[in-house]
C-alpha cells in the first residue's frame, strides 16, 4: 500500500540565545509584512499580525524570521523606498509593536533579522527633501548623486545607464533656489524607481548615519540584517561617466562602474566593526547578485558582512547535474570565505518555485515574463508536477549544510498568482516598462490562514486580491493532515534541527546519475530522484532508516519514485 511516510516528529532542540554561530545552519523564514497577517483588518499585514502568528512559526520549526521593510514608505517599491530608517510605518504599527514582536519571537526561541536598504532612500526622505531645496554643489546634494546633464542645455541624462525597473536611471529636477529657480536643473541617479534616489556612499555622513541605524535596531534586540542590493553601494562617478547600456553584464575584476566594486568591501568592513560591538556579534547576509564565485565570497568574509546569498539553485532547472554542480561550487565558495552557504528557491522578487517547476523544461526568463502577461495560461503549466518537484527540491535543499531561506507561503505549497487583475498591480516594473513586464506582485499576495473565514483569515480586504484556489492551500486545510505540504515542512525542519552535522557532505552517487545521493558526516543521507521514472534504491537505504519522503512511497520501498526525495536517519 502506498502512503506518505510520516514518522513521529522529533522534539525541538533547546535554543541557545548567545550562540554566535546560530546563523550558519539556520532555517530562516522571510516575512513580507504587508502580506503576512493583518491584525487591525485594514487590508495591510502589520507587526501585530506577525506577533499573532509567532506560535505558528515556532511550530513550523524555523530558527529565525526575516522581515522585509516595515519602515515608513510611500510604497513606490513595496517598502524598499524608505522614508525613515529608524521608525515603523504607522500603517504597520509602532516601535512599541516592533519591540513586542521581537520579545515574542525571542521568547519562542526565534531570532529576528530585518531588511536594511542602503543603496537608496525614498524621495520623501528628509535628506532628499533638503537636497531638492538646496543649490547644486551643496552638502545636502552631496548625500546623493546629482549631476549636470549632457547636451547644449543639459537636457540629456548624464549617462546611458538604465533603471532596473525600466526607463533611464536618471531623473531631472526643477531647481527651487537661486537664479535658476523654476528651471530644469540637475539630474539625480536612481538605479531603481525614480522615487528611490541612490545614496552617495563616498560621503562620510551617509556611512555614519547607517552605522547609527544598525545600532538603533541592534539595541532593540535585532539579531541580524539582510542587506538589500549590497553590491551596488560603491560606484565610479568620475567624469565622463562610463557607458553601461545593460545592468545584467558585470565586469569580473571589481572595476564595473556600478556593481561589485572593490571599494564596497571597505564600507562593509565598517559595518562589521559596528556589528561586532554586540555580544554575540550581529549577523548579516548580503543580497549581492554577483555571478562570479571569486567575487561573491568577498561579501561573506568574516571581516565583512559574514554571509552572502547565492541564488544559483533558484535560477537552475530541476536537473541532477545542475544541482550537484551548484552544491559543490557553493560549498567550496563557503569554505573559501569562512562563511556557510545559503540556499533559497523563492522570495519576494521571483516567481514561486512550484510555478517555475510546473512550466515546461527550458522555460527561460523571457518566457516567464510572457507567462505572467498571459495570466499564467501559456506556456501551459502542470501544477501537480510543479508541486511534486518543489517538494522534492526543498527536501533536497533542507538537508544541505548551510542556511536555508524560506519564503512565506511556500510551506503551504502556494503557486504564483499569475492572473492578478491589471488594475490591482503595484509593482513599479509594470509601469516603468510600459506594461510589458508584470513584475513581482504575484508572489506577494496575502497568505491564506483559514479557509472558513472571510479573506481566508488574512484580516481585512487584502491589498492584493486572493484567488479562490487559495482556500485549498490555507493553513486550516493542511494542519495535521498527513502528506500535506505544511506537515512536510514541519517534519523536515524538525528532523533538520535534530540531525544537523558539520558543514560538509559526501556524494554517494556517480556524476551524471539522475539519482542524487549524499551523506552528511553524522550518517544522515538524502536521496533525490530528478528523473521522471522510478529508480532502484541503493542497498544502504533500508526501510527502517527512511524517516521522510517528499511524496508517496511504497512501504517497504523497493524504488524511489520519480521527482521524489527521501531522508535516511543514521
Amino acid at each position: 500500500m502506498d502512503r506518505q511516510l510520516s514518522p513521529t516528529r522529533p522534539a525541538a532542540e533547546p535554543e541557545t540565545r548567545n550562540n554566535a554561530d546560530w546563523w550558519r545552519q539556520a532555517a530562516v523564514y522571510q516575512i513580507y509584512p504587508r502580506s503576512f497577517a493583518d491584525a487591525n483588518h485594514d487590508g495591510l499585514g502589520d507587526l501585530p499580525g506577525v506577533t499573532s502568528r509567532i506560535g505558528y512559526l515556532k511550530e513550523l520549526g524555523i530558527d529565525a524570521i526575516w522581515l522585509s521593510p516595515f519602515y515608513p514608505s510611500a510604497l513606490a517599491d513595496g517598502g524598499y523606498d524608505v522614508d525613515d530608517y529608524r521608525n515603523v510605518d504607522a500603517r504597520l504599527g509602532t516601535l512599541a509593536d516592533f519591540d513586542t514582536m521581537v520579545a515574542a519571537a525571542h521568547e519562542a526561541g526565534l531570532k529576528v533579522i530585518v531588511d536594511v536598504v542602503p543603496n537608496h532612500s525614498s524621495n520623501r526622505h528628509r535628506w532628499f527633501s533638503e537636497a531638492l531645496a538646496s543649490a547644486p554643489g551643496s552638502p545636502e546634494r552631496a548625500r546623493y548623486h546629482f549631476h549636470e546633464g549632457l547636451g547644449e542645455q543639459g537636457e540629456l541624462p548624464p549617462s546611458d545607464w538604465p533603471s532596473h525597473f525600466g526607463g533611464p536611471a536618471w531623473t531631472r529636477v526643477t531647481e527651487s533656489t537661486g537664479a535658476n529657480a523654476g528651471d530644469p536643473g540637475q539630474w539625480y541617479l536612481h538605479l531603481f524607481a525614480s522615487e528611490q534616489p541612490d545614496l552617495n556612499w563616498e560621503n562620510p555622513e551617509v556611512r555614519e548615519d547607517f552605522h547609527t541605524t544598525l545600532r538603533f535596531w541592534a539595541d532593540r534586540g535585532v539579531d541580524g540584517f539582510r542587506v538589500d542590493v549590497a553590491h551596488a553601494l560603491a560606484k565610479d562617478m568620475s567624469l565622463p561617466l562610463r557607458s553601461k547600456p545593460s545592468l545584467q553584464i558585470l565586469l569580473d575584476d571589481g572595476t564595473d562602474p556600478l556593481f561589485d566594486r572593490d571599494e564596497v568591501h571597505e564600507i562593509f568592513a565598517g559595518w562589521r566593526q559596528v556589528l561586532n560591538e554586540y555580544d554575540p556579534p550581529r549577523a548579516a547576509v548580503a543580497e549581492a547578485w554577483v555571478p562570479f564565485t571569486h567575487r561573491r565570497l568577498k561579501y561573506a568574509q568574516p571581516t565583512g558582512l559574514g554571509q552572502a546569498f547565492n541564488f544559483d539553485l533558484l535560477q537552475a532547472p530541476f536537473d541532477a547535474g545542475e544541482f550537484r554542480g551548484i552544491v559543490a561550487s557553493c560549498l567550496a565558495e563557503a569554505a573559501a570565505s569562512g562563511a556557510s552557504s545559503t540556499w533559497v528557491f523563492s522570495n519576494h522578487d521571483v516567481i514561486r518555485h512550484p510555478s517555475r517547476y510546473a512550466l515546461p523544461d527550458g522555460t527561460d526568463a523571457q518566457a516567464l515574463d510572457a507567462w505572467l502577461l498571459n495570466g499564467g495560461t501559456h506556456p501551459q503549466p502542470d501544477p501537480a508536477r510543479g508541486l511534486r518537484r518543489a517538494r522534492a527540491a526543498t527536501l533536497f535543499m533542507l538537508g544541505l549544510p548551510g542556511s536555508a531561506y524560506l519564503y512565506q507561503g511556500e510551506e503551504l505549497g502556494l503557486f504564483e498568482v499569475a492572473d492578478l487583475p491589471l488594475d490591482a498591480l503595484e509593482d513599479p516594473t509594470w509601469f516603468r516598462t510600459g506594461n510589458r513586464i508584470k513584475g513581482r506582485d504575484g508572489c506577494r499576495v496575502p497568505l491564506p490562514w483559514d479557509a472558513g473565514q472571510e479573506n481566508h483569515g488574512f484580516g481585512g480586504t487584502p491589498w492584493l486580491p486572493q484567488p479562490a484556489w487559495f482556500a485549498a492551500h490555507a493553513v486550516t486545510e493542511q494542519d495535521g493532515v498527513p502528506g500535506s505540504t505544511l506537515e512536510l515542512y514541519r517534519d523536515a525542519l524538525a528532523w533538520r534541527r535534530k540531525l544537523q552535522a558539520a558543514e560538509s557532505l559526501e556524494w554517494l552517487s556517480a556524476s551524471g546519475d539522475p539519482l542524487l545521493h549524499y551523506r552528511r558526516p553524522n550518517g544522515w543521507e538524502v536521496l533525490t530522484n530528478f528523473g521522471t521514472e522510478p529508480a532502484p534504491l541503493p542497498v544502504s537505504a533500508e526501510a527502517s532508516r527512511i524517516v521522510l519522503a517528499s511524496g508517496p512511497v511504497a512501504r517497504p520501498p523497493q524504488q524511489i519514485p520519480g521527482e521524489t526525495t527521501l531522508w535516511l536517519a543514521p
